[in-house]
């Protein structure tokens, strides 16, 4: 079984950062992509960054290009976001998520979850 684990979250201000990370564990972990999403309260859960493993390619939602960074540390299987002038409507509950198939973009695409971790951006 894989296991995804968040942490990082918290309240910060606007204009203010937070680096989230997320360690990958498990005998079977061989996920060619880690991606982070998050869902804000009423809304469905969208799509924020992805980094291929191997190469180390990024994929941003336009919200937060130019604002956050996906990092990765492949000797650790860590994966990392740091997310830069946060916004209130960046308050949400962050997820980071393995690939398995398909477009990066898709939350159908990855096959493990973590258990999510809280952002609130004040203003």
């Amino acid at each position: 079984q894989v296991q995804l684990v968040e942490s990082g979250g918290g309240l910060v201000q606007a204009g203010g950062s937070l680096r989230l990370s997320c360690a990958a564990s498990g005998r079977t972990f061989r996920s060619t992509a880690m991606g982070w999403f998050r869902a804000a309260p009423g809304k469905e859960r969208e799509f924020v960054a992805t980094i291929i493993w191997s190469g180390g390619s990024t994929y941003y939602a336009d919200s937060v290009k130019g604002r956050f960074t996906i990092l990765r540390d492949n000797a650790k299987n860590t994966v990392y976001l740091q997310m830069n002038s946060l916004k209130p409507e960046g308050t949400a509950v962050y997820y980071c998520a393995a690939h398995l198939s398909g477009s990066v973009y898709s939350e159908y695409a990855y096959q493990y979850w973590g258990q999510g971790t809280q952002v609130t951006v004040s203003s």
